[in-house]
C-alpha cells in the first residue's frame, strides 16, 4: 500500500503569512518613513538586541532583514544559531514570506523525503510559523531601543503590544 503524501494546508499557511504581515506592521510602525528598529528582547532570561532593517522598498513590497544588533556579543548564548532572517512583504496583498534563513534561499511548498537538503516536507510552512513565533515573544517581550538624531540620545519605551 502507498503511503499517503503530504498535503500544503494552503489557506492555514496563508494564515500565518498574513498574520507576521501585521506582527511586522507592529514591530515597525513607521517603517514607511524609516528603515531600521532595534528592539530587546527577553529570550529564556537573556537580553538580546535584535535589528529590524529594511533592506528593499518598492511600491507593493519591502524586504526586511531581521537579525541580531552588530553590537551585541552573544557569547554562548546559542539565541541566533538560525542566523539572519530576510522577508519579503507584500504590501498589496498584506502578506509576507520568509525569503531567506541561515543563508539558503528559495524554499519549496512541499518537499519529498528524504532530499538531498534533508529539509522537512513542510519546511516552508516551518519557517514561516518560526517567524510568528519569533515576531510574537519580540511583540510580547520586546523593548523598543530608538536611536534618534543625534545618534549620542536615546529613547527607551515599551513596545505596546495591543
Amino acid at each position: 500500500m502507498k503511503k499517503a503524501g503530504y498535503s500544503l494546508d494552503l489557506a492555514t499557511h496563508m494564515a500565518e503569512c498574513d498574520a507576521n504581515y501585521l506582527r511586522i506592521r507592529k514591530v515597525m510602525p513607521f517603517m514607511d518613513s524609516r528603515d531600521e528598529r532595534i528592539l530587546t528582547v527577553v529570550f529564556a532570561g537573556i537580553s538580546v538586541p535584535v535589528r529590524f532593517v529594511i533592506k528593499d522598498r518598492s511600491k507593493y513590497t519591502s524586504v526586511v532583514l531581521i537579525e541580531p544588533d552588530k553590537d551585541c556579543d552573544l557569547g554562548e548564548t546559542g539565541m541566533w544559531k538560525m542566523g539572519s532572517i530576510s522577508v519579503r512583504l507584500y504590501h498589496d496583498a498584506r502578506t509576507a514570506e520568509v525569503i531567506e534563513i541561515q543563508k539558503q534561499r528559495r524554499f519549496d511548498p512541499v518537499y519529498q523525503y528524504p532530499n538531498r537538503e534533508m529539509r522537512v516536507r513542510d519546511e516552508k510552512v516551518q519557517i514561516n510559523k518560526y517567524l510568528g513565533e519569533f515576531l510574537a515573544n519580540c511583540l510580547s517581550h520586546g523593548i523598543v531601543e530608538e536611536r534618534m538624531f543625534p545618534p549620542d540620545q536615546f529613547e527607551i519605551a515599551r513596545l505596546v503590544h495591543s
